[in-house]
């Protein structure tokens, strides 16, 4: 509380920000809302409850988003939806997103949210998230060369009357074929022995609680900070923050070179959108742990895993550099934003996890056996 205190009065824009963050850390703990383990289910067992959950909850950004992102304003100042080329560059880094998501055994808010209720094993990849970020963010000049068709903002150029509709009916094909694939919910989505104030207070939360939660608060970060929630731009800052204390000259990056890049490198992180956000993140999940007598259970951290850890972050922060985010600001702002590239993303992510999947095996997730379920 002391922190939102002195965000209050220093700039009411990050105050909000940081309480949109603890809200969304309190939403993701409490309803264990990942997008690894629900991929995970869906490939190996056919259980898409996790990923009935995620349509729910980009389908209704997407209703929540359109009418603003049409406007272009909100309360007085502009309003931009989260676009990025659909490239070589992009394609390659979903795709080893996709593969870091299954061996470190978490994804963007995953991690930030399972770090801050205490889990020293996503501490550490968490770390290596970071310098996976910085090091991509080093590599990207080159990257950038390779083939691109630029953005792709598919209300721009169908209009928001068949983008809305379309994108909503992708959703819907998606689940069913899922289906017919042999798809099934076996898990539950609403509350499991009913409402009730304690299970409100410390957990677990339905699914489908979350998720529109969720979808609400990306879209109060969109009125608030102007765009919608992202991560991984502070996982790079962060850590080039630390390289420059080391003694690394940003100067020598093109990437760190940028006006704004450079602004950021010379100011607090308290001052940075998304950091500010992620620290909101982690201490809404450190207090959902807390009242839940669950944050810092220690278990065993077998040298596999840690190499696993290490591995998975370092691909993950890589990859999102090269693919403009990650399953939060490219999928799930993406796709509300009504960019091609969201679409894209998952698309190319999918497979990514399917290799990460068989990967965890060499690394004895799971028990050493493929499938076999992971909390």
């Amino acid at each position: 509380m002391g922190l939102l205190g002195f965000l209050a009065d220093q700039s009411p824009k990050h105050a909000g920000l940081l309480a949109i963050g603890l809200a969304m850390g309190v939403a993701l703990y409490h309803a264990a809302f990942g997008f690894t383990g629900a991929y995970r289910k869906a490939i190996v067992d056919k259980d898409i409850t996790g990923i009935t959950a995620q349509a729910v909850m980009l389908a209704a950004a997407v209703l929540l988003f359109a009418p603003i992102l049409a406007q272009g304003r909100a309360f007085g100042h502009g309003v931009t939806a989260s676009l990025a080329p659909v490239s070589v560059s992009m394609a390659l880094g979903a795709f080893l997103f996709g593969i870091g998501m299954q061996v470190g055994s978490g994804c963007a808010s995953g991690t930030l949210f399972t770090a801050g209720g205490g889990n020293r094993r996503m501490t550490l990849v968490l770390f290596f998230f970071c310098a996976g970020a910085f090091w991509g963010s080093l590599d990207l000049a080159w990257w950038q060369t390779l083939p691109s068709m630029g953005s792709v903002n598919l209300a721009k150029i169908l209009g928001w009357e068949v983008a809305l509709p379309l994108q909503l009916g992708i959703l819907g094909l998606i689940l069913l074929g899922l289906r017919l694939a042999g798809g099934r919910n076996k898990g539950t989505l609403g509350w499991q022995d009913g409402f009730s104030w304690r299970a409100l207070l410390r957990g677990p939360w339905p699914l489908l609680l979350s998720a529109g939660l969720l979808a609400l608060l990306n879209w109060a970060t969109l009125l608030v900070a102007g765009h919608a929630w992202s991560i991984t731009w502070a996982f790079s800052l962060w850590a080039a923050k630390g390289a420059v204390l080391l003694g690394w000259d940003a100067t020598t990056s093109g990437f760190w070179s940028g006006a704004f890049q450079q602004g950021a490198l010379g100011r607090s992180i308290l001052w940075d959108n998304t950091s500010v956000m992620n620290i909101g993140i982690m201490l809404g999940a450190f207090t959902a742990a807390s009242l839940a007598g669950k944050f810092g259970r220690r278990v065993p951290l077998p040298p596999l895993s840690i190499v696993a850890a290490a591995a998975g972050g370092l691909m993950m922060g890589y990859g999102a550099r090269l693919s403009y985010g990650c399953n939060i600001g490219a999928f799930f702002s993406g796709v509300a934003s009504a960019s091609l590239h969201g679409w894209v993303w998952i698309a190319c992510a999918i497979p990514g996890n399917v290799a990460g999947i068989r990967l965890r095996r060499l690394f004895r997730l799971d028990g050493g056996q493929f499938g076999k379920r992971t909390t």
